[in-house]
């Protein structure tokens, strides 16, 4: 059975303009290898509510998980769960549960549980909440969408209380062999090697150092046997 299969979406304008560096779908992707579940598509989108709800419709409905990153705190460009409610057509509002979490949280920093704040207590009808153990407010699960905050170590954290609750598959296993040979040396006995291998994911990563040229060639696949035969082929047609 295939493993199952999931998307990101990346969302704000700080992201596309370069003002910030995305760090969150390096993350999101070593954990989600780590427990079997195959992320197969990245998307960053603008601060834009029709980018944003077409995006969600159509990776929602392609893969069988979806991640968002980003759009979820106290501001007037937070519109992020306003749009994962307009994409499945479902009311938003503040939420009983949402709001209890805020209020404890801001009454033990002695700070006032404002409406911008409250901004974040608005959750789609339907949806689980997702824990935030960093600073409080809730990221949120609806259908097939996990809605996580932009900040790293939050959204590490909110990843962490998700993915617990998924099935996964069979974790994706790397082997690498680096070749001190060009690509286009390489190239024509590679593609051989991931014909007889089709059943395994192949890659070439060139590099180059002190003008010496070469490639770490990467396996992957969830069999750890058939990769260690495939090492041994390697290796030997490039004699390593």
């Amino acid at each position: 059975m295939p493993n199952p299969t999931a998307a990101m979406l990346v969302i704000g304008d700080e992201i596309l303009s370069g003002r910030t560096r995305d760090a969150n779908m390096h993350y999101l992707a070593g954990q989600l290898t780590a427990i079997g579940i195959d992320l197969q598509e990245v998307r960053v989108v603008s601060d834009d509510r029709t980018a944003i709800v077409t995006a969600v419709q159509a990776l929602s409905a392609a893969y069988d998980h979806v991640f968002t990153s980003g759009g979820i705190g106290p501001t007037h460009d937070d519109i992020t769960a306003d749009c994962i409610a307009a994409a499945f057509e479902t009311p938003i509002d503040i939420r009983d549960d949402a709001r209890a979490l805020l209020q404890a949280h801001y009454d033990r920093s002695g700070q006032e549980l404002n409406a911008a704040r409250l901004r974040m207590a608005r959750i789609p009808d339907g949806a689980t909440l997702i824990d935030n153990p960093v600073s409080t407010a809730p990221g949120f699960t609806l259908h097939n969408v996990h809605v996580m905050a932009g900040v790293p170590s939050v959204f590490q954290a909110m990843v962490a209380s998700v993915l617990p609750l998924l099935t996964g598959g069979k974790p994706l296993l790397s082997r690498t062999l680096r070749v001190v040979r060009g690509e286009g040396d390489i190239a024509g006995p590679l593609a051989l090697f991931a014909n007889q291998f089709a059943d395994l994911s192949v890659g070439s990563y060139p590099f180059q150092k002190d003008g010496i040229y070469g490639a770490n060639i990467v396996v992957r696949g969830s069999d750890a046997a058939r990769l260690d035969h495939a090492m041994t082929e390697l290796a030997d047609i490039f004699a390593v």
